[in-house]
């Protein structure tokens, strides 16, 4: 396991998690009421940006290492679990959205580990809608887990579970899109 930067800031992300999570369940007092909701959009947003940060460094300062192709997508999808099952338990998000979201993670961590052994990790790649899938998913978690207004805008929680909406959407179609991939990839394989 290569200890770099681009590795360390991935384990940042998920000693963030906890965090963040935790924010919405100290006791009264420890965080002014007033600040919960900051506190915890801005340690999802810096969780965040290390998920943009770890995979930018790797590339530039060529560090990547199999065992950071590993660790960066669990620290994310134990990132956006947690936020979605906070989220769900403050009524902030719907059940539908969430368990859509969060199955279509496991469901295609499990294919693109059985195209893997299969030598066809290529295939199922990351593709543009997954990158817009992720975007609308991480800002309307931001802006979920922020939920009181933005200066004069009083639109934050309501943009925000459209946005959760639009990101199940985009979910059920990038997995319906490496489905089909993987289906013609694999669909002339000789049965083993």
């Amino acid at each position: 396991m290569p200890f770099n930067l681009p590795n360390s800031l991935t384990w940042l992300r998920i000693l963030l998690i906890p965090l963040f999570v935790a924010v919405f369940y100290l006791p009264d007092g420890w965080v002014p009421a007033h600040a919960v909701n900051l506190v915890a959009a801005l340690l999802f947003a810096l969780a965040a940006l290390t998920d943009w940060l770890d995979g930018w460094l790797a590339r530039r300062m060529n560090q990547m290492s199999a065992f950071g192709a590993f660790l960066d997508p669990v620290a994310d999808k134990l990132m956006v679990a947690a936020a979605l099952i906070v989220l769900v338990d403050l009524n902030r998000a719907s059940v539908s959205a969430a368990l859509i979201i969060i199955g279509r993670e496991i469901a295609i961590s499990a294919l693109r580990e059985w195209m893997a052994k299969a030598g066809r990790a290529g295939n199922v790649a990351v593709s543009f809608i997954g990158k817009l899938k992720t975007t609308a998913q991480m800002l309307a978690i931001l802006l979920l887990l922020y939920h009181d207004p933005i200066g004069s805008w009083p639109w934050t929680l309501v943009v925000g579970r459209w946005l959760l909406y639009l990101a199940a959407f985009l979910t059920l179609w990038s997995m319906l899109h490496y489905l089909r991939l993987a289906w013609i990839a694999l669909k002339n394989e000789p049965a083993a």
